[in-house]
């Protein structure tokens, strides 16, 4: 047994709840929902950390504007820095403007050392932005930490034919998650398709674009209001 997985489990004992913003695909908004929500459940008064886990894209700190953030402080492990009331940690922290090419085991590794150095503290809900695909990126933390997923679509039938195999693996796995949200919601509606699963529609808001890099804008965006009362239904 990896003694990592002890480890692991001291470092997220005082989070209540993690949630895992996944797809399979890329493209789908996945960054952009994992960052709204989190900056919405801060402003609902929940405690929130926020941890950017796409090994080939980690977007999140343009999304916050905070592309120049200053490196963690390290103390029996790595403290996240607060950004706008979030404990925030992505792996550009590391790898910055750099390419991370990685393999299998690579990426197990990786993954259980970043959950093994992070001391998230107490924690009402942890977002995880996941990486697309359906590979060890994906299951090497459905092992490690059992979080539950909320899972982003696009009106698409590329896109919805993608999630549903993705459901059909948190399904078969018996892997707790929440439903799925249809992001760029044009007039077509995934409803259909998930039928009890489906959790609601964002429209596409061709403002967004704007606001990315200054949260409080962000907030006013219809983007974050219609996805705040998607998040009302499950938190």
């Amino acid at each position: 047994m990896d003694p990592r997985t002890s480890v692991i489990d001291k470092r997220i004992g005082k989070v209540k709840r993690i949630v895992a913003v996944a797809g399979g695909k890329g493209g789908i908004g996945k960054s952009l929902v994992s960052c709204t929500m989190a900056l919405n459940l801060s402003n609902m008064g929940y405690k929130v950390g926020l941890l950017d886990l796409d090994f080939s894209g980690p977007s999140d700190h343009l999304i916050l504007g905070t592309d120049n953030l200053v490196q963690p402080k390290e103390e029996k492990g790595v403290i996240p820095p607060s950004v706008f009331g979030i404990k925030f940690f992505s792996l550009v922290f590391y790898s910055g403007k750099n390419p991370s090419p990685l393999r299998g085991i690579d990426i197990s590794n990786i993954i259980k050392e970043i959950f093994c150095i992070i001391r998230w503290g107490d924690l009402d809900v942890l977002v995880i932005d996941m990486p697309p695909g359906m590979g060890d990126a994906i299951l090497e933390p459905m092992g490690l930490i059992n979080p539950e997923f909320l899972v982003v679509t696009t009106p698409s039938l590329i896109s919805v034919g993608t999630v549903t195999k993705f459901l059909s693996l948190l399904k078969e796995t018996k892997t707790p998650f929440l439903g799925v949200l249809e992001n760029m919601k044009i007039k077509e509606t995934s409803k259909e398709f998930f039928g009890r699963d489906f959790l609601g529609s964002i429209k596409l808001d061709l403002d967004l674009e704007k606001a990315l890099g200054n949260p409080e804008e962000l907030m006013k965006t219809k983007f974050s209001r219609e996805l705040r009362e998607i998040m009302e239904k499950v938190f």
